[in-house]
This record gives C-alpha cells, sequence and structure tokens, in this order.
C-alpha cells in the first residue's frame, strides 16, 4: 500500500498495514536469492509460492511483534528490513499459519527449509543479541545506499536494547560477505547445506557501534 505520511529517505518502523507492501519488496529483492530458490524448488508456480513463504517470513515477525523498518518514497515503500530476537514461543496463530503455509508449499520445501534452518541455528551467538532476518530493496532503488541506512538502525536498535549486544545475519551470496564485513560484520561460520547452498553465518558487537 502507499503510504504519504513518511518522509523520503526516513527510516521508519513498520505497522502491520505495511505487510502486503513489505512482503513485495523483499519478494523482489530475495527473487533470486540462493535460500528462496533451494527452498522452494522447481515445483509450481515459483512467483506465487515466493510471495507465500515471504509472507509467513514477514507474519512471524508480525505475530511476536519484531521490529520491522521501512524507507518510504512518494508513499511507496523502497526498502525494508526485519529482525528478530531468536527467543520466545511463537504465538497460536502463526502456529496455524505455519502449518497452512508449508502445507501448500509442500513437504520437500518444508524439508529442505528445515535443513537450511538448523545449519544457520547451530552457530549463531548465544549471547543476546537481534538477528537480522531480510533486508532489501526493489530494483530500482538498488545503489542509492538504502540498505546502509537501514543496517545501521539495525545496529541503533540493538544498542538501545538493554542486554543485546550486537548483530547477527547469515547470507547465502558469497559477494555479499565483504560488503558486510565493511560495516563491521565478521564470519563466525561458514557452512555447506547442499550442493546447490552454502550459507556464511556474520556477526558485529555493539562495541563497534560505541567506539
Amino acid at each position: 500500500m502507499a503510504d504519504s505520511r513518511y518522509t523520503a529517505g526516513d527510516v521508519v518502523p513498520l505497522a502491520e498495514e505495511h505487510t502486503d507492501a513489505l512482503v513485495r519488496v523483499l519478494s523482489e529483492a530475495f527473487y533470486d536469492y540462493p535460500v528462496m530458490r533451494y527452498v522452494l524448488g522447481p515445483e509450481g508456480d515459483y512467483d506465487s509460492r515466493l510471495l507465500r513463504l515471504n509472507h509467513l517470513f514477514v507474519m512471524g515477525r508480525v505475530h511476536k511483534g519484531e521490529p520491522r523498518y521501512g524507507i518510504f518514497e512518494g508513499g511507496e515503500l523502497l526498502a525494508a528490513a526485519t529482525v528478530s530476537y531468536l527467543y520466545g514461543e511463537a504465538p497460536d496463530a502463526f502456529r496455524q499459519l505455519q502449518k497452512e503455509v508449508w502445507a501448500e508449499l509442500g513437504a520437500e520445501a518444508r524439508s529442505r527449509y528445515d535443513d537450511y534452518a538448523a545449519v544457520w541455528n547451530g552457530f549463531l551467538p548465544s549471547i543476546p543479541h537481534a538477528h537480522l532476518n531480510m533486508i532489501g530493496t526493489l530494483d530500482r532503488a538498488r545503489g542509492q545506499g538504502l540498505g546502509r541506512l537501514l543496517m545501521d538502525r539495525v545496529h541503533k536498535l540493538s544498542v538501545d536494547t538493554e542486554g543485546s549486544e550486537g548483530v547477527s545475519l547469515s547470507t547465502e551470496n558469497p559477494a555479499n560477505v565483504p560488503l558486510y564485513e565493511h560495516v563491521g560484520y565478521k564470519v563466525i561460520a561458514h557452512r555447506r547445506v547442499s550442493e546447490q547452498l552454502e550459507t556464511w553465518g556474520m556477526f558485529r558487537p555493539d562495541t563497534i557501534a560505541e567506539s
């Protein structure tokens, strides 16, 4: 949905009413991303399945009240990021949604996702921290520094959250590793999920932001 309340370039919290726009941005940004291609596989209509999968990911944050940030221009959402804290039980409504979505996407897709999740869950830091789930921009908005603005907001979130010691993320695109290293992340793990998919775990301590 278009939203004219926000000034272009401002990073703002997203509300539940922005869910559809958020899903569209992430689906365009992650259209050919290795995890999406791996999880969804060759079955069915890829475009509709991708929207459904990203809707599930976004609703996980909505149901748990976790942060979603965006940047608007002319009332259109151009870029967005979602964050989780990796603790706490998922509400029943989200568990039901999970069942429905995975039933639609199929057992093979669910199995591939579980294999992937088991790998990155195994190398995340055990200390309290924020996890940057997804971050992306519309194709036409790339190269404008919007991703960096969103990352800075997520770093500030961690600094401002009592007990949080930093921000973690995973990437399945090797070209992203030096980009994240440039803003203070370090590789803490590198694992292969399958012949087609490998993942890097990275962490940025809050001490960098404070120095």
